[in-house]
């Protein structure tokens, strides 16, 4: 292989970010860096932050209200009053203040069964948070990996393409020397043209695998460092034990329905009386055709009850019941769905393990094979074709080697993921938002 080509292929690794240096970003860094700026986090984030604002709203029921009211303005009355003074009515100019201060004291646990509703909305949603970021670090780790693997087939392909030069050169070496026959000189043109395409072909997948990871990371590559093996539990039972009761999914499922109930306790108060009391004074002049003040003050316990509401009530109880039946299906589908996801990954993962020993077998014999005809091909005891197709195994079971390390690894993050326990895993600080009973 020539030294230009050398000068290119260092400068491809460059540029695509596959040397490791001082700022190399590592795989929990990654995600670090994706779990304060993915946008679908954030919104998720700002959803929760919404809602705890709706329960301090909530929480308001239970404290005091003091409402002041002033009026200025013009009167005409024809009452009692004015009729022995006038004989008719009288024109005066009104004059109104007043202040109300009502407090709460029973309104059949409305107001607790509200606050408990947003309480268990912002567990939800805290718990949305963390699952989002979980699900979204899992697809961070996904592009982390694609980019590393693709990097690395990219060398493959490298590798393959500076023997087929070699091969090809020392090919037309010996057609132009007269030694060598055309056809060879044909064969080794066209598998150095494949190989070019497969290097191109890799360029392309690894441009393409950076474009994904600035989409989910929020920034390019630069220095990506392979991560270590995670540790797999030790059965899938195991595993899903853990998912059912750790997965941030499935305990937002569960706040939901926490939700619900306090929904319908707070229907229900609407079927019992509301009692306040109340304390007010106020400071008017000329009311009603009256040229005099009319002050007063005063503190009531005040009563209301709804006698009749057209059924409305008790049909939103029914409502809030029948929503409670479908948060719990929500949970039960979630369920499935993790344990689904949980053991697909573990499968994966099974298979991966199988797998690599007999594909790592595969490549070192395919390399042994390799070396054989290549040195048969010298002594003319293997074909040109042979040599060609024993480097292109080589290339194709080095390659299948690969794929499979990197899938068994994901595998694993997928299974952290699916319990709940990726961000632990790599060591990652989960967002403020994201744990429960924090603002």
């Amino acid at each position: 292989m020539n030294k230009k080509f050398i000068v290119i292929a260092v400068s491809l690794v460059c540029q695509f970010g596959l040397i490791a240096g001082v700022n190399a970003a590592t795989l929990a860094e990654a995600v670090d860096h994706t779990i304060k700026t993915n946008p679908d986090i954030l919104i998720d984030a700002n959803q929760k932050l919404s809602i705890d604002e709706a329960v301090k709203q909530a929480k308001g029921g239970y404290y005091p209200k003091i409402d002041f009211n002033l009026g200025y303005g013009r009167e005409w009355s024809e009452n009692i009053s004015t009729r022995p003074k006038h004989g008719h009515d009288d024109t005066l100019t009104r004059g109104e203040a007043g202040l109300t201060l009502t407090q709460l004291l029973y309104d059949g646990s409305a107001t607790t069964s509200e606050v408990e509703r947003q309480e268990a909305r912002l567990n939800s949603a805290s718990r949305k948070v963390m699952g989002t970021s979980e699900q979204i670090g899992l697809k961070a780790i996904d592009a982390y990996l694609n980019v590393l693997r693709n990097a690395e087939l990219l060398k493959l392909a490298q590798a393959n393409l500076e023997v087929h030069d070699k091969t090809y050169s020392q090919i037309k070496i010996r057609s132009e020397g007269g030694i060598g026959r055309k056809a060879d000189l044909d064969q080794a043109q066209s598998r150095l043209s494949l190989s070019q395409a497969n290097v191109a072909s890799a360029e392309a997948n690894l441009r393409e695998a950076n474009i994904a990871y600035n989409r989910v990371v929020g920034e390019m590559p630069d220095a990506l460092v392979k991560p270590e093996v995670a540790t797999a539990p030790a059965s899938v039972d195991d595993a899903l034990t853990v998912a059912l009761e750790n997965n941030p999914i499935v305990q937002s499922a569960m706040a939901d329905i926490d939700a619900t109930h306090a929904q319908k306790r707070a229907a229900e108060s609407l079927l019992k009386p509301r009692v306040n009391l109340e304390l007010g004074t106020s400071f008017n002049n000329d009311l009603d055709g009256v040229d005099y003040k009319n002050n007063d003050a005063y503190a009531m316990v005040r009563l209301r009850y709804n006698l009749f509401n057209g059924g409305a009530d008790t049909a939103k109880i029914s409502e809030a019941a029948i929503q409670t039946q479908e948060a719990t299906e929500v949970l039960n589908r979630t369920k499935r769905q993790v344990e689904e996801s949980l053991r697909l990954s573990w499968n994966a993962m099974l298979t991966a393990q199988d797998r690599l020993p007999k594909l790592k077998s595969t490549a070192e014999a395919a390399e042994r094979t390799r070396d054989g005809y290549s040195q048969q091909f010298n002594l003319g005891q293997r074909t040109l074709l042979d040599l060609l197709d024993s480097e292109n195994e080589l290339y194709i079971s080095r390659s299948n080697y690969l794929n499979a390390q990197y899938i068994d690894l994901f595998s694993r993050y997928r299974l952290m993921a699916d319990m709940g326990r990726l961000l632990d895993t790599l060591g990652v600080e989960a967002r403020a938002e994201s744990k429960v009973g924090m603002k």
